[in-house]
């Protein structure tokens, strides 16, 4: 009776424990088309997980987004109702990490990717997206009246910059520097 016991105490921890880190890995699964997509054009880049961020980053991200992918982002940026999904990608080049901010649009079944904006890696930037509205940029010099979400791409600590499409082409202000 007691080993029974013993037994069913081990599988509620077990549940306890990787019931969430699976549903963490979930939050970053790309659709199988785009997977392939990714691997081709970006070979040897990956997607930002939690665990590619420091205790102190994967911490802010968690306490504003909670669980989901500081790499993935999906938002109706192009107000189209076509699914766009904003990726943050980090490979190493020489001795220093990259990361590059890729949105990619579903267009008739077809994944259309194209780079945004690329940084340095460090610290590794996290992506998020916010509602349509009215930015300022830290400077108070330029606005941006966004009709559509917009995309998010920080550095926790150091920098944030809002990214927002305009019909004709993707304008950006920085929130933080």
């Amino acid at each position: 009776m007691r080993m029974k016991s013993l037994m069913t105490s081990a599988l509620g921890l077990c549940f306890l424990v990787f019931i969430p880190m699976a549903a963490a890995v979930e939050a970053c699964d790309l659709p199988e088309g785009l997977q392939r997509e990714i691997a081709v054009r970006y070979a040897g880049a990956k997607l930002v997980r939690l665990s590619d961020l420091s205790d102190d980053d994967r911490g802010f991200f968690q306490k504003d987004h909670g669980d989901s992918c500081p790499g993935l982002v999906k938002a109706d940026f192009y107000g189209d109702g076509k699914p766009t999904l904003a990726l943050v990608l980090i490979a190493k080049s020489g001795a220093k990490e990259k990361a590059k901010l890729v949105l990619a649009h579903d267009v008739a079944g077809r994944w259309e990717t194209r780079i945004v904006d690329t940084t340095d890696g460090a610290p590794v930037p996290v992506v998020w997206s916010q509602p349509a509205g009215e930015y300022r940029d830290v400077y108070g010099k330029k606005e941006i009246r966004a009709t559509r979400p917009v995309i998010v791409l920080a550095g926790y600590e150091s920098w944030a910059i809002l990214y927002a499409w305009t019909g004709n082409k993707v304008n950006k202000i920085w929130l933080r520097d």
